[in-house]
């Protein structure tokens, strides 16, 4: 008998015959002697639609306060499917229960809409499990120490069904999705994608972070961290599949490196379109430069991913970085009315239209001139670099948003991933 955690995403919860199909998967799976925690997401467009309840009544403001009561509001739709998920159990004969995150108690940080877990009691949980329940737990929150209600941000059920599974010890994660597994890059943009059989936990981490949608990054740090076995499959296959045939199907994230992974110097292209570039010119080029431009970024709780700083001219630089898209305006305003009389700046402007393609692959720190074969596939696309970053197996860099399926496109055939997999 195994211990296995299941996470749904929103569309498989988004009606009540797939809340009702999810039900009779998990029943199979629990019949067949497991224990069974499952972790949903909010029913498809739920959490949408309340937050833009929320911005009908009063616009978005920075403050704790109203951060606080979006989280109230937003926690609500993973409850109303983790309790539907638990009424459909029931009526297939198994016993199930419900929990929210502060019934647990996933205990949290305060930083409404975006916090992090601190630390989870399963003692409850294990209790039903003891006594042949399967147990569900609301994804995407938690409580902080005051006793508010916190969310984790955006796609943060995967990172609770990880985080709790760590917390317990569980024997896997399974992520179920609308998707059947972790593709060489989006099928959407280039139709000879494949499935991956396996993936490195270092390469997903990449691919996470690098604008893959089908796992929410800070899951994939947290499975990393404690070591969780997780398994990307599909919750469209018919529910009643072979279970030993479902539990080898999907893509299995390993911590093993073995020599198939040797010869795919590249295994995957990622990209993401919600990036928007700030550069900050003509500012002195002094030590500590860096930090008094990026230090107020940081304070106000906005993300920085790619980072450049040009030769200094005159005793001048210009500073460019890239933050996400919903946190552009306010780092712009910021930037103004701060850096730019601080520092003495000329200016500062920034550029919406851009995106990051990335190619990703553990065979890239035995090979080389994998970069250099990517910049070659761009420039005869005619495609400009504005910006590069680079780790021990990715290279990432930023062009024009209108190119971005033209280089994917390229760069997926020039790395071999259209071909079929040994």
């Amino acid at each position: 008998m195994a211990l296995i955690v299941h996470k749904y995403g929103g569309t498989s919860m988004g009606s009540p015959e797939r809340i009702r199909n999810v039900a009779k998967r998990v029943a199979k799976w629990a019949r067949a002697g497991h224990q069974i925690v499952v972790v949903p997401s909010a029913m498809s467009g739920e959490t949408n639609r309340l937050l833009g309840l929320a911005g009908e009544l009063a616009p978005a403001k920075a403050t704790a306060e109203y951060h606080r009561e979006l989280d109230m509001l937003a926690a609500t739709g993973e409850q109303a499917s983790s309790a539907l998920l638990a009424i459909a159990l029931q009526a297939e004969g198994m016993p199930a229960v419900s929990y929210t995150g502060w019934q647990v108690p996933v205990r949290t940080d305060s930083s409404y809409t975006k916090a992090r877990i601190e630390s989870i009691d399963d003692q409850r949980v294990r209790a039903d499990l003891d006594a042949g329940r399967v147990v569900i737990v609301t994804g995407f929150q938690g409580i902080d120490g005051d006793g508010n209600i916190t969310t984790l941000g955006r796609g943060g059920s995967d990172t609770s069904a990880v985080a709790i599974a760590a917390a317990m010890k569980a024997d896997e994660c399974l992520i179920y999705t609308d998707v059947d597994g972790v593709y060489t890059t989006d099928p959407r943009v280039v139709p000879a994608a494949r499935r991956l059989h396996t993936v490195s936990f270092e390469e997903m981490l990449e691919m996470a972070s690098l604008g893959s949608k089908v796992l929410q990054i800070r899951s994939v740090e947290f499975a990393g961290k404690y070591k969780v076995p997780m398994r990307v499959l599909s919750s469209f296959t018919p529910w009643d599949i072979d279970l030993a045939e479902e539990a080898q199907s999907g893509t299995l994230i390993t911590f093993e490196e073995d020599e198939k992974m040797e010869k795919a110097v590249v295994s995957g292209i990622a990209f993401n379109r919600g990036e928007a570039k700030i550069s900050v010119l003509g500012v002195p080029d002094t030590p500590g430069i860096a930090y008094r431009i990026l230090g107020p970024v940081a304070d106000a709780n906005i993300e920085v991913d790619v980072i450049i700083q040009n030769i200094s001219k005159d005793g001048k630089a210009d500073f460019s970085f890239t933050v996400n898209h919903s946190d552009f305006n306010r780092a712009l305003d910021l930037l103004r009315t701060t850096v730019v009389p601080e520092l003495g700046a000329k200016e500062v402007v920034g550029d919406p239209n851009i995106c990051k393609v990335s190619i990703v692959g553990i065979g890239m720190r035995s090979h080389v001139g994998v970069a250099s074969t990517m910049f070659r596939v761009l420039s005869q696309e005619g495609i400009n670099i504005q910006m590069i970053s680079t780790s021990e197996i990715k290279t990432s860099v930023i062009i024009d948003e209108k190119y971005l399926e033209l280089a994917v496109r390229s760069l997926h055939t020039a790395f071999g991933l259209d071909k079929t997999a040994e």
